[in-house]
């Protein structure tokens, strides 16, 4: 399977400046983001994809939007791979106002309010790495999959850090990562 961390977004750019949270709730692409998602979708489509597995937070959805319309597979919008709950860029949009800004996708299996209450606790993210990765593994057709997301998902996932709009290959059927080092 690929992993794709969305683009880069609005909370990205000011928080890698700054190192403090600008409290953008559910930010949206920056300009390099969507470069970067176009750039994605453009190596991508060359890949045998069958599926494609996308975050519900803004940044993940709007980095999809190429890849979706160059592959043409069905798009799985699923809150288990979405980012670990810690800043405001984590507080999501209600899905009732998602399904109306992408109509394309189908977010019926989401509660209206999907992302967590409170900080999300570094156990309760890789409980949820281990808990795709075992999904993932058990069905046969895994190796066709992309999966649109976030930072500290995929470093709970494989135990490395990857850049805005960086892709990598994972095999779910892999042991997890021993140590997952989160910055400070």
């Amino acid at each position: 399977m690929i992993l794709l961390r969305h683009g880069q977004s609005e909370f990205n750019q000011l928080f890698t400046a700054t190192r403090k949270d600008p409290g953008i709730k559910d930010p949206r692409l920056t300009p390099l983001g969507h470069e970067q998602a176009e750039a994605a979708a453009r190596a991508l489509c060359r890949e045998a994809i069958g599926r494609i597995i996308v975050s519900p937070y803004t940044r993940a959805l709007e980095t999809v939007a190429p890849l979706a319309r160059a592959l043409d597979v069905p798009v799985l919008v699923n809150p288990l791979v979405g980012e670990r709950y810690a800043f405001a860029c984590d507080i999501g949009t209600p899905r009732t106002e998602l399904a109306l800004a992408w109509p394309e996708h189908d977010f019926s299996t989401l509660e209206e309010v999907w992302w967590p209450a409170a900080v999300e606790v570094t156990d309760a993210v890789i409980g949820r790495a281990a808990l795709f990765r075992a999904e993932m593994s058990a069905l046969p057709d895994w190796s066709n999959t992309l999966v649109v997301s976030h930072w500290g998902f995929i470093l709970a996932l494989t135990g490395r850090s990857v850049a805005n709009g960086e892709w990598l290959r994972y095999d779910p059927t892999t042991p997890p990562p021993t140590e997952i080092v989160w910055r400070p």
